[in-house]
């Protein structure tokens, strides 16, 4: 299935701006792209394209909103700059098994200050010299790398700590309900 008509059935008879979440794993991109995703999922929050073919990013919309975003299993070799201008707010970008060499390549991610996970599994630039230390230098706004921080403790669970994050808003909900 394409990726148009795939966001297509993922919307379900929403407008594209009451998306939060949308999942396009496996599903195709005609020459690599993005295709039929447009700025106009605002509220969009995660994004997972996991599998589909892209070689570029270029064409993602102005996602301000998005915090995870999902590009493993692809072709993508370069222009990650891309993502910064995007996607300001990104916390959690999955590149791994991507076509990634080298440290250039995800220096572009600096400008993105809230990027605090950062996933590069079965990218080729894993296998440099001191790679973990030279991409925490590269971008010092990162905690995790791969899954473990610089003193190699692993990360929570990202469901969890997502779900630990709505218990704390309906708390706050609550108290306010008190007043």
């Amino acid at each position: 299935m394409d990726m148009k008509k795939r966001i297509h059935l993922e919307l379900r008879n929403r407008t594209p701006s009451d998306v939060k979440e949308l999942v396009l794993d496996n599903c195709r991109s005609n020459e690599g792209k993005i295709e039929g995703l447009t700025d106009e999922f605002e509220e969009l929050e995660f994004l997972s394209t996991i599998n589909v073919g892209l070689t570029t990013v270029a064409h993602l919309p102005k996602l301000n909103k998005l915090k995870k975003l999902e590009l493993s299993d692809n072709r993508i070799s370069g222009g990650l700059e891309v993502l910064a201008e995007k996607c300001p707010n990104l916390t959690h970008l999955n590149l791994s098994g991507n076509k990634i060499k080298d440290l250039s390549t995800i220096e572009p991610l600096k400008e993105l200050g809230t990027l605090k996970s950062l996933d590069l599994f079965n990218c080729e630039v894993t296998n440099l010299n001191e790679y973990r230390d030279n991409v925490f230098k590269l971008l010092p706004q990162l905690t995790y790398l791969d899954g473990y921080d610089k003193d190699d403790k692993e990360a929570p669970d990202s469901d969890a700590e997502v779900y630990a994050e709505g218990l704390d808003d309906d708390e706050e909900d609550e108290d306010d309900d008190d007043d």
